[in-house]
This record gives C-alpha cells, sequence and structure tokens, in this order.
C-alpha cells in the first residue's frame, strides 16, 4: 500500500493531491517552501503523519532560493510551514528534526545543509512506512477472522508514507488471510471516508461499504460493529486524543454499548508536554467547507467547522503504535 502520497525523485518534489480523488490521479509538484505550506493548509495532502514528512522535505526548499540570507531563509520557512495546520503534533515534531540535521550541516555551507535537510527527510519517509507496518502488525489482537469494523476519517496509506495507522491493520489482516468487513464513516465535510478510505479498501480488496457519519452510532447499537479503528494526530500526557471531528461521538457510542475504541498512530504523535485535552489546540476551517455541499455558499458564515474534536482517554480502549499496545 505504497501510494507514493510523496515522492522525491530526480531531484523533484511532488504529492498526490488528494482533493481530486477518487476521480483522478492528479500530482502536484512541489518547488518552494510556499508551496509546500500550501498544499497542507489547502489539504492537497493531509493526515498528520504525511503532514510531517511534508513539511520536512518542504524545509529543504528554503534552501533552493537565492537569496544571500540563506540562514534567515531556513528558518522563516520552518516558521511559515509551523503554521500551515495546529493541531498535529507531527508536523512539529517533523520540522523539530529537519532543523537539528541543518543546525548540524550549517558550518558546511548551504548545499551541505541541503544534503543533509534532504536526506533527514527521507529517513523521516523511510521510518513511517516501516513502522506503519509495525502497527499493523501490533492491532491484530483486536482484529478477528470474520469481524466486521468501523473506521472514521482516512487513517489509511494516504495519510502516511505507506500502509497507514488504523487501516494498517486491516491490511496486515488480509494479509494473514483474516476475512473483515469494514463499515467507512462519509467523514464530513470533506467526506475524508467516502473519497478515500473506501477507495483504498477497493484496492486492497477489502469488502466494506460506505455509511453517513449519522448511521454509525445506530449500527453499533445494533451489535453490527465489533471494534472502532481511529487514527489520531495529537495525543495528550494522560492519553486524551486529537483527531478529526465525529471521533469522540463514536467513542461515546462505543462506550455505551461496550465495545473496543482502538486508537492507532506512530510515537511521534504523543505529546508530552500537552497534559490533557483541553491543552490540544483545535484548528477551526471555513464556514464554506461545511455549507457549500447543499448551496448555500454565500452564508458561510453562519456555519461552525471545528476540523478535529478530542477523545478523553477513559473512553479509549487502547492506544496502538509501531512500540507496543498502551492501555488507560
Amino acid at each position: 500500500m505504497d501510494l507514493k502520497t510523496v515522492a522525491f525523485e530526480e531531484g523533484v518534489f511532488s504529492v498526490l493531491d488528494q482533493r481530486k480523488l477518487p476521480l483522478e490521479e492528479k500530482r502536484v509538484i512541489i518547488r518552494s517552501v510556499r508551496d509546500a505550506y500550501d498544499a497542507i493548509a489547502s489539504m492537497t495532502v493531509r493526515g498528520a503523519p504525511l503532514i510531517g514528512i511534508v513539511a520536512a522535505f518542504g524545509a529543504s526548499l528554503s534552501l533552493c532560493e537565492t537569496r544571500e540570507d540563506w540562514e534567515n531563509a531556513f528558518y522563516e520557512g520552518m516558521r511559515l510551514l509551523a503554521r500551515s495546520r495546529p493541531t498535529a503534533i507531527n508536523l512539529h515534531w517533523a520540522l523539530k528534526r529537519a532543523e537539528k540535521a541543518f543546525e548540524q550541516a550549517r558550518p558546511s555551507g548551504r548545499e551541505a545543509a541541503y544534503r543533509a535537510v534532504i536526506e533527514e527527510a527521507e529517513a523521516i519517509r523511510r521510518e513511517d512506512a516501516l513502522l506503519c507496518r509495525k502497527i499493523g502488525k501490533n492491532l491484530q489482537p483486536f482484529i478477528r477472522d470474520g469481524g466486521r469494523y468501523l473506521t472514521h476519517c482516512n487513517a489509511g496509506a494516504l495519510a502516511t508514507a505507506a500502509y497507514g495507522t488504523a487501516l494498517a491493520g486491516f491490511y496486515v489482516a488480509r494479509e494473514e488471510k483474516k476475512k473483515i468487513f469494514v463499515w467507512v464513516d462519509e467523514t464530513r465535510p470533506w467526506l475524508q471516508g467516502l473519497r478515500l478510505t473506501a477507495w483504498e479498501l477497493t484496492r486492497g480488496m477489502i469488502p466494506h461499504k460506505v455509511i453517513a457519519d449519522s448511521a454509525a452510532a445506530f449500527l453499533i447499537s445494533r451489535g453490527e460493529v465489533d471494534a472502532v479503528f481511529t487514527g489520531a494526530d495529537r495525543i495528550a500526557a494522560n492519553g486524551d486524543t486529537a483527531n478529526k471531528i465525529g471521533t469522540y461521538a463514536l467513542s461515546l457510542a462505543c462506550r455505551a454499548h461496550g465495545i473496543p475504541f482502538i486508537v492507532a498512530a506512530p510515537r511521534s504523535t504523543l505529546d508530552p508536554s500537552c497534559p490533557g485535552g483541553e491543552e490540544i489546540p483545535i484548528e477551526e476551517r471555513g464556514g464554506e467547507e461545511i455549507t457549500r455541499i447543499a448551496g448555500m455558499g454565500e452564508r458561510a458564515e453562519e456555519a461552525y467547522n471545528p476540523a478535529f474534536d478530542v477523545t478523553p482517554y477513559a473512553n479509549i480502549t487502547a492506544i496502538v503504535t509501531e512500540e507496543g499496545v498502551w492501555r488507560p
């Protein structure tokens, strides 16, 4: 499940435009740090791990500018990228790695610094692909042959370098010959479930059906769901977890009906500096993302559009990373 969400080939940096899927598989060339910022902010790319990877590659592009003060250009680019999306901690984690590589190579000049940052970005991408498969393996105790599962938003290969986080468990289950079925929340307002997760599962030959977000609790109450799997954009020190808006409601339904609610994410998603969910910054996006589906874009100011919510640790059965399983 390597969909080449991000690629650096023959000196050209490009990303898969996820706004066009599933109707068109289009790549966007990233030529500058501003292009990288725009790709993240506009949701050309999305998913916490992938945002971090793109930001690390984007940081290197500030060193390709013709400015004489290339050191200042790098730090300005870093500050710009850090503002692209506030909730996902992987963004800042990857930028810190890029900055460390830059500072170690800076005494050797601009070209050496550029190569160092590119190599670090490539390392982050390779590591992500490997650790995502480990997450998939670590999810197997929660996935049985014949099981029916529900997932929200897209925590698959499109959100990472390969395999994904929550969806990685389904891909590994298929490799292990388990027969499973997946309910896919449409995930308003960007429809990441309908457009992206369903597209991925089709490619992965995993049986599934798309449902309206409002149907999920009904299916859970009827015993049609054995567990819910989601990704995460930031996990606080106490285990509170930020993820796509609508995740908290799913956790409440799981708790009410006694089924597992599983969060899958790389270790880099944990933020030990954040004590609890109330400290996680929640991105608010434009109201037109909600109203345009009903043809009411001119009234976008009447909509409220938080992109994420916070699920308290008490609602989470387990947090699964590449290192293993964490319990409340």
